[in-house]
Formats: C-alpha cells, structure tokens, sequence
C-alpha cells in the first residue's frame, strides 16, 4: 500500500469490515465520510463526539520515504476540526507521544509546551495519553484523541438528495502552505516573494470552528473536514458514506491564486491537494448558509447539489465527467518529485 491514508476500498474491506460489535450507546461510529463517532452520555444534555486520529510524524524533516509531517500545533487542530464538523464544540485532548531513542528531555518539553498552548488557544483541556520512548521509533510521532460536547441538533445527519452542498474558504490551503515553505527557494525564482509569503501564511486558515459553530445555528444537515486527498476526495467519501450521488460545478470550487501557482509550479492537482481548513456542508437552504456565514467573515459558495442514486458528477462548464475513488494525496507526489 502507498504512504497515505489507505484507499476506500481498503478502509471497507479490512478496517471497517473487521469491526463487528455494535453497542447500544452509540449513536455514530466509525464509517466513511465519518469525522468523529457519536455516543450517549446517558442524561438531558445529549451525547459526547469523540475522534481518534492515526498517528503522524512531527517536525519539519521528512523520512526517506518522504512522508508529510506534520506539527502538534496542526495535529491538535486537526483533531479539533474533526470534532467540529461531527457538530460537537471540543474540550478535552489525550495525546500520546512515540519518540525514538536518544530523544533529549528538552525536546520533550518543547513538545509538550506546544501541545499545552496549541490546545489552551482552543480551549481544550489536556487529560492524559502516554509518552514513550522506542528504540523502533525513527522519528518522533503523536497520536491524539479529541472529546467533544455534541451541540443539540446535531445527532448523525447526513446528506439528502436536493441538499445544496456549500463548501467554505478555499481548498487547497494546508497543502500549498506546506510546499511554499518547503520550495519557497524554487517559487521564488518563478514568482515574487509576496505571493510566496502569502502562500506560506495559509497556516492561519485551518480551523473550521468557527464555520461549523455558525453552520450549526443555520440549520446544517451534514459537514465534512476536508484533508488528506484535498476536495475530491472530500466530496466522494461524503456521498459514499451516505449512499448519494453528487452534481458539482467545478468552476466554483474556490481555490486562491496562490494555490494554482504553487501547485503549477509543484506540477499537481490541486483538487486532490491537502486541504486543512475547508468544510464542506449540506443545507436545504444553500444561499442561507452562505449568507450566515457571511455575516461571521467566513467565504463560502454553493458548489453543487446532492441527487439521487450513485453518481458523482463534475461539470466544467459543456464538460461532464465522474468523480473517481480516491487517490493518494498530491502532496506525497510533490514531495517525491521535487529536489531540494
């Protein structure tokens, strides 16, 4: 299997396909297009979201294989922006840390003090997880698992057909402030340096909290993180996991300027490009959402609808084609074809 999430198939087939007992307290569990399981608390105030998240490789050098790293400061927000879009306002953070041997207590400490004040800043408590020390471990990883309170009216909606599908800000985002500051030397031979610089500052797009929060009181149905296999991706786990099909107009995916250089430059698909920071939603009142989201300074657009029955369409103007299962992230191919 390639480095990256696993494919659809293989998620079905040999994880999801394995996991066989059902309790009667949840709500929501895992599945595909799922961004957190949803489970009883047992009392008046409703149930509690939790997601898991598979371990990544900290820091900024990558392994030989040319995995993406990633920080904790972004692992914590992701894990957060999961919680979020499962309609869930998180509060508590597990973090386990896996560091190879001969790590220095200092670098722990400096881990832990950016966990400590990546979680603060979204007010989420640190309760617990598990720090330890391997010889089998080549570089350091993290694994988190976030909590949330389920906001009222959120309980394990999904996508139906005549839903207007909106998607906010832009896709694209996280995967081009990685490769800005990874060939920001390249770019700059290419480009001028405030678009580089604009690029690289992507990083302060990531959370979805606040539309998700603001999506919640509009009345949104269903909402899915976009990440790793950028919007494509996003859009086909969310239309398989509720049996739809989809009709989106690819000219209104919105996608910045700097985003098409760079992925120009990199030589990928920037529909298919790491996309932390972008939420895709469904309504029965699109232009509402749209407009609620607005008023909080969130972009947003209606891309498409979800229709009946199992195809996933993209018109590009006369054009029509179908969206494909997804592939593995762009960003492994940028990071593999590109020298220093």
């Amino acid at each position: 299997m390639d480095i990256g999430k696993v494919s659809g198939n293989v998620l079905k087939r040999s994880v999801l396909g394995q996991m066989n007992t059902k309790r009667e307290e949840m709500v929501n569990g895992a599945g595909m297009g799922v961004d957190c399981a949803i489970f009883s608390c047992g009392h008046e105030e409703g149930g509690t979201a939790c997601m898991q998240e598979a371990p990544v490789c900290l820091g900024t050098e990558l392994p030989a294989k040319q995995e993406v790293c990633m920080t904790l400061t972004h692992l914590i927000q992701k894990c957060a922006n999961n919680l979020a879009a499962g309609g869930s306002a998180p509060y508590a953070l597990m973090l386990t840390l896996l560091l190879p041997e001969g790590t220095e207590e200092s670098e722990l400490r400096e881990f832990m003090w950016e966990a400590a004040q990546a979680s603060g800043q979204l007010s989420m408590e640190l309760i617990g997880g598990q720090t330890r020390i391997s010889a089998e471990v080549k570089v350091p990883f993290a694994i988190t698992a976030g909590y949330g309170k389920l906001r009222a009216g959120c309980e394990a909606k999904v996508p139906s057909p005549g839903q207007d599908i909106v998607i906010s800000k832009w896709i694209g985002l996280q995967g081009t402030a990685l490769l800005a500051k990874r060939y920001g030397k390249g770019l700059g031979e290419r480009y001028p340096s405030y678009l580089i610089e604009e690029a690289r500052g992507f990083d302060r797009y990531l959370s979805v909290i606040p539309e998700a929060e603001a999506a919640v009181k509009s009345g949104v149905c269903a909402m899915h993180d976009v990440s790793e296999g950028g919007i494509f991706a996003a859009l086909w786990e969310l239309a398989e996991g509720a049996g739809v099909g989809l009709n989106i107009d690819m000219r209104k995916l919105p996608l910045r300027q700097e985003t098409v250089e760079v992925c120009e430059f990199c030589n990928v698909n920037p529909y298919e490009l790491l996309s932390g920071g972008c939420l895709i939603m469904t309504t029965n009142d699109g232009q509402g959402l749209v407009d609620a989201l607005g008023a909080e300074h969130i972009p947003a657009v209606i891309v498409g609808r979800v229709t009946e029955g199992r195809k996933r369409i993209l018109r590009n103007g006369e054009e029509i084609r179908y969206l494909d299962r997804p592939r593995q992230d762009q960003i492994y191919k940028a990071l593999h074809n590109i020298g220093e």
